[in-house]
């Protein structure tokens, strides 16, 4: 069982910290490659929800694409940092005997690389740091804690003591 469970600590942490760098490997992207990333997406999003997306002209496509640009990335922000949540919340309970204040803790650590990542951005062409995106990343992150901790409670709750973990 001690192994199972170190096991189980290693496994977390090395997904935590290999979602951290992909993060960071977003954040690395210059302005120019963001934007035609998340251009891409609002293509594809315009081609899911509009039936006739493809016999639009390109001009019209790519003003669509713009028009929901900003909703996209801060989406984009959001969803990362909820995965950061609920992976930062599966590694701080299984390395702690109690998760009484592991949730404060794995949405902390998230908030405190979210800041980290607004001020890398400072230093990659054409991007900025934003208290607003620390804001979004802080939202996503605590719906990630929150959706984690109620996976964990399913998965490992049912084996332990209730209020054990």
């Amino acid at each position: 069982m001690a192994g199972q469970n170190r096991s189980g600590k290693m496994i977390f942490t090395a997904l935590t910290i290999i979602w951290m760098l992909v993060i960071f490997l977003f954040s690395a992207k210059n302005a120019d490659e963001s934007t035609e990333q998340s251009l891409a997406v609002g293509m594809r999003v315009g081609s899911i929800i509009h039936a006739d997306f493809e016999t639009w002209s390109d001009t019209a496509k790519v003003e669509f694409a713009q028009i929901i640009d900003k909703p996209i990335r801060k989406m984009a922000h959001m969803a990362e940092y909820a995965v950061l949540g609920a992976l930062l919340m599966w590694t701080v309970v299984s390395w702690r005997k109690s998760s009484r204040k592991s949730w404060l803790i794995a949405w902390l650590l998230a908030v405190v690389y979210a800041c980290t990542d607004e001020v890398h951005q400072l230093f990659v062409p054409g991007r900025y740091g934003s208290v607003i995106d620390v804001g979004i990343d802080s939202v996503g992150a605590f719906i990630g804690v929150l959706v984690g901790s109620v996976v964990w409670n399913f998965i490992v709750g049912k084996n332990k003591k209730p209020g054990k973990y």
